[in-house]
């Protein structure tokens, strides 16, 4: 028999799109499943869906907790899980009904502590863009974090990744961070070894306003700018040989903390801060082949001072 694989939905304010989602975790091929809905505190009508779902499907498991963020919503069901297999779903996205089985097939196939498979973005607007393709591979922790350094189709997002339980429970996310992936990823990749890579979309990540990503600025997303940081001291430790990419995303976190400050009034010193940083590391980016022609265009136009940058981004994107 196929092992328990322990899905856990971290649940707030998302009672428009909860059901669709749940609905498509219980309809997955993979049948020996322990579903866990995390209510976190959510104020609207999520607590009563999660109930009404536990009634329906005897493999659904609700935990209803004061609110304490996404990060800490999935710890408490990781900490709860009883499978041998973990993996995370956020309740206003969606998956494929063979999700789960194709990342199992992975491990399988390699003999690796986790999987991941990519995705396909999704927007309000009807639009999407697909990552990946049909092939699969086996990289190691170094290779694995390079090609997400560099944004090269593997991505920090907790979801779209199948982990050992056990490994689970000891690598957990920040509590009160947003971009709390970012800070936790390349953990489970360097703790891992070997990673199993598919490249077929199975997960559809959903871009609406108001995310995390498209909502408007606030001090926490300040919190990026640490997170990658963090990243970039333990992976550099680690992986010298992997500076170049660190520095790379690095500046890549500047630049998308920037973007999202062009309209914002105050945040002056932050501000200055991030604009001497990618100024700091201009060269090594121009020089990096493997660096993305967006982040060269953007260090040469912040190089020609912050108005012009403004003015010239707001027209490119």
């Amino acid at each position: 028999m196929n092992p328990k694989i322990s899905v856990v939905l971290p649940v707030y304010k998302v009672e428009k799109y909860l059901n669709r989602s749940v609905q498509a975790v219980c309809n997955q091929t993979y049948e020996n499943l322990e579903i866990i809905l995390v209510d976190d505190g959510s104020p609207d009508n999520c607590p009563i869906i999660c109930d009404e779902w536990k009634e329906k499907d005897k493999r659904i498991v609700v935990i209803h907790k004061e609110n304490g963020g996404l990060s800490d919503a999935r710890n408490v069901g990781t900490l709860h899980a009883t499978g041998e297999y973990i993996t995370f779903v956020d309740p206003d996205d969606n998956v494929t009904s063979t999700y789960v089985e194709y990342l199992y097939e992975l491990i399988k196939k390699y003999n690796t502590k986790m999987a991941l498979c990519t995705h396909t973005v999704c927007f309000e607007n009807g639009k999407k863009l697909v990552y990946g393709d049909e092939s699969d591979e086996c990289l190691d922790a170094e290779k694995c974090l390079e090609r997400m350094l560099y944004h090269d189709v593997i991505d920090t997002s907790a979801w779209a990744k199948l982990y050992e339980t056990r490994m689970a429970k000891n690598i957990l996310y920040p509590k009160g961070k947003l971009f709390e992936d970012i800070g936790t990823t390349y953990r489970f990749f360097i703790e891992s070894g070997r990673i199993a890579c598919g490249y077929k979309s199975q997960y559809f990540y959903m871009i609406r306003k108001n995310s995390i990503v498209s909502g408007d600025f606030n001090p926490h997303k300040l919190d990026m700018l640490e997170m990658t940081d963090q990243m970039a001291d333990k992976v550099i430790r680690r992986y010298p040989n992997l500076r170049n990419a660190v520095v790379r995303r690095q500046v890549y976190a500047r630049f998308s903390t920037l973007n999202q400050m062009l309209d914002v009034n105050g945040y002056h010193e932050e501000r200055k801060a991030i604009i001497r940083f990618i100024k700091q590391y201009k060269k090594a980016i121009l020089n990096d082949k493997r660096s993305p022609k967006r982040d060269k265009i953007a260090v040469r136009l912040l190089s020609m001072g912050y108005p012009i940058y403004k003015m010239a981004w707001k027209i490119l994107k």
